[in-house]
């Protein structure tokens, strides 16, 4: 039931897309370098306020030091190795792709206008959050409900460490698990009838009204 599809080449894709491009920009000026880091993809809410909509997407791949690629590396390998053959290939990478971009979203809505924005992080709480979905769709499984509350509790540590380090776009953590548990919902598991494809299709409603709600309200701040 939970391990149909074994290899999880997406996970590893998308290690070595991020790796690769940790790699181009210490060659292309260095990964603290602002300029370097804007010409790649970074985002700030400004760059959004004026029509670079791609920046929700491309920060996702981007890290500002070898401590910063190493720890959202190591996590996007360990649970991605996890989620992956649960879910599917096609599943978790839409998963791990809108999380990145609700978590954005949220950074652009809420978070500092003036701060750059990289990092993988956004989208690993969508990881930890979609676990966290599961375990309440299929709670009757013992296996998932332990998975569940063990990241359940990385949410709720990484946010309470985040308030105490000012350097960390919480905001981004926090989209990143909205969406992540939604789309848990909205896209379960590969060939079996639950939930309710009411509760899917609202499931969906539900992300897409927020972050509508998110990218307006940047709008309006920023603009």
């Amino acid at each position: 039931m939970f391990n149909r599809q074994s290899n999880a080449y997406v996970t590893w894709t998308l290690l070595v897309v991020t790796i690769g491009l940790y790699l181009v920009e210490v060659l292309s000026g260095g990964s603290q370098n602002a300029s370097t880091l804007m010409t790649l993809g970074a985002m700030t809410n400004s760059s959004i306020q004026t029509g670079d909509w791609w920046r929700l997407i491309t920060p996702i791949f981007l890290h500002l030091s070898i401590f910063h690629i190493f720890m959202n590396g190591f996590t996007l390998l360990y649970v991605g190795q996890r989620l992956e053959p649960m879910v599917g290939h096609w599943r978790f990478f839409t998963i791990y792709m809108l999380s990145g971009i609700t978590g954005n979203l949220a950074s652009f809505a809420f978070g500092n206008e003036n701060a750059i924005s990289v990092g993988a992080s956004t989208a690993i709480f969508g990881m930890f959050a979609a676990f966290l979905s599961l375990a309440l769709i299929y709670r009757e499984n013992r296996f998932m409900t332990e998975v569940g509350k063990s990241f359940l509790g990385l949410i709720v540590i990484n946010l309470l460490l985040d308030l105490f380090m000012p350097s960390i776009n919480i905001w981004g953590h926090v989209g990143g698990a909205v969406g992540g548990f939604f789309l848990g919902y909205a896209l379960s598991l590969p060939g079996i009838k639950r939930p309710k494809m009411i509760i899917r299709i609202l499931a969906l409603v539900v992300i897409v009204a927020i972050s509508y709600y998110m990218y307006a309200r940047g709008m309006v701040v920023y603009g």
